[in-house]
């Protein structure tokens, strides 16, 4: 969930700053229309950058600049959502105990109640964590 929150994000600032640059750099620099322009803010977010279509004007440039430096910084986010997702399932303990009323596995070691349906875990000695 947290990476499709993200992707929509990026497609959310592509679709804005491809459209600021159609208004602002215009068909005669190029950018002949919004497609083209997501298309230009895309290739440029990612760092690729084929240089088939390039800003003229010095607003332009300055735009293209927020966005290369923007498109560094994205790279940050997936790689720490990924990373806090692999250290959180590291230090929680994997656990068989199962809701007998909904079904619902892997609760803490020392819940007393289901995280789902709150109905009262077992105690029984099958309950305890796997290694």
């Amino acid at each position: 969930r947290k990476i499709m929150v993200f992707l929509a994000a990026v497609l959310m600032i592509v679709l804005v700053v491809g459209t600021l640059m159609y208004v602002v750099e215009g068909p005669a620099n190029g950018f002949t229309s919004i497609p083209i322009a997501v298309y230009w803010a895309i290739t440029t977010m990612t760092t690729v950058g084929f240089g088939d279509i390039t800003p003229k004007t010095d607003l332009g440039r300055l735009i293209a600049s927020a966005m290369m430096l923007l498109g560094w910084g994205t790279l940050a986010v997936p790689t720490g959502i990924v990373t806090a997702e692999m250290t959180y399932a590291r230090r929680s303990p994997v656990t068989t105990r199962t809701c007998q009323e909904c079904l619902t596995e892997g609760h803490m070691p020392d819940a007393n109640y289901c995280r789902h349906c709150g109905a009262g875990l077992s105690t029984y000695a099958h309950d305890a964590p796997v290694a």
